[in-house]
């Protein structure tokens, strides 16, 4: 019987084997992901002085805070994807580690099992395979005794087979527990390196975004500023709309669901349509006050028409559901699906955010039929 000090030893040895190689292969890993970081760090606070020195106007500064997002959009995507990568590393690991366990067991109770069947054929031994061939005093009994043995050859071989294909398994799942525990290194490390090169860029994003509010600070000049944005949100519809029209889906539509329509996103909800924002600007949609990085989810099965950043609305999504109606869900931090791809009801598309030049992560979310906005409250379940 293999003890457990044993199965420790077995192992270490796949344990012992890689751990050259995997300490080298991360060393170098990490000092890359530090020197990248680095240089971003760099680049990013050269960009900073450059604004400062040059007194960058309005237009230069959205276009800076536009790359800005988009940046920080595609870190925060690769961030998303390493942690779905570590959750199913982690889940892989777990059934692994359950089937060690049973293969271990199995090995332990075939072990008894053979042992018993050796010590049964022991204590028989007046039963001599060659002795009975040669004193055959008692046919009957002979071939009694005769078939017995064979069907116990016949069931200890097959139960060492399966012993032999058990030590096997065992230690295939423990070379793939050893890869495992390597990628989880190596993912663990790439986390650290995206999470770092994503505060850099939203310490960036913040800089740029003090210097742009300070452009526009007057009342006067921020309703022209939303009024834009606003023609740009409809533009971009607008544009979504015909895309529609060209693409003739057979979408059902938002109307026999009306009221039923799943929340975008999970935080509070504030209920603006219709209420002045600035000057004669009025808001046109809600916003959902949820936390940063947290999913933004589709309110229908639909399809994705637009993926892209927009003035005053950062990082938005529009998505058609049929019949002229779309959704759209902008201040994202990431877009998780872009231009063409089908969705379905309740999958995550977006990351919450506070791009758009936002002071706090929120989403904000318009209903539209035929190009005209819809009071979102009448249509979701809240």
């Amino acid at each position: 019987m293999i003890s457990k000090l044993g199965w420790a030893a077995v192992g270490g040895w796949f344990l012992l084997l890689g751990a050259g190689v995997l300490f080298a292969s991360q060393a170098f890993g990490q000092e890359t992901q530090q020197a990248q970081l680095e240089d971003l760090r760099q680049q990013l606070k050269s960009r900073q002085q450059t604004l400062k020195a040059n007194q960058a106007n309005a237009e230069e500064l959205q276009e800076f805070l536009s790359e800005s997002e988009i940046e920080i959009g595609r870190a925060a995507s690769l961030l998303n994807q390493t942690h779905q990568k570590l959750a199913e590393n982690r889940q892989q690991q777990q059934q692994l580690e359950q089937e060690q366990r049973s293969l271990k067991q199995a090995i332990v109770d075939q072990q008894d099992m053979l042992a018993s069947q050796l010590r049964s054929a022991f204590m028989a031994g007046h039963y001599d395979y060659a002795k009975m061939i040669f004193f055959q005093e008692d046919a009957k009994s002979f071939e009694r005794v005769l078939t017995y043995y064979k069907y116990v050859s016949k069931a200890r071989q097959q139960e060492i087979t399966r012993f032999k294909q058990n030590v096997a398994r065992l230690q295939e799942v423990t070379a793939s527990l050893q890869n495992k525990a390597e990628q989880l290194q190596q993912l663990v490390q790439q986390q650290k390196a995206q999470q770092a090169a994503l505060q850099a860029r939203q310490q960036d994003r913040a800089q740029t975004l003090a210097k742009l509010n300070k452009k526009i600070a007057s009342d006067a000049e921020r309703v022209k500023n939303m009024e834009a944005n606003e023609q740009a949100l409809i533009a971009a519809i607008e544009e979504a709309r015909r895309a529609a029209v060209r693409a003739k889906t057979t979408l059902a539509g938002l109307q026999a669901n009306k009221g039923k329509l799943s929340v975008p996103a999970k935080g509070k909800v504030r209920r603006l349509f219709g209420t002045r924002r600035q000057g004669q600007v009025r808001w046109k949609g809600i916003v959902i006050e949820a936390s940063e990085g947290s999913a933004v989810k589709t309110i229908s099965h639909g399809r994705v028409l637009y993926a892209d950043w927009l003035k005053g609305f950062g990082l938005v999504s529009i998505v058609d559901h049929g019949k002229g109606f779309m959704s759209v869900y902008g201040h994202n931090q990431a877009l998780l699906k872009q231009a063409g791809d089908n969705v379905a009801n309740g999958e995550s598309i977006a990351l919450v955010g506070q791009s758009g030049g936002q002071s706090y992560p929120n989403l904000y979310f318009e209903i539209r039929h035929k190009g005209k906005a819809l009071n979102p409250t009448s249509w979701l379940n809240l």
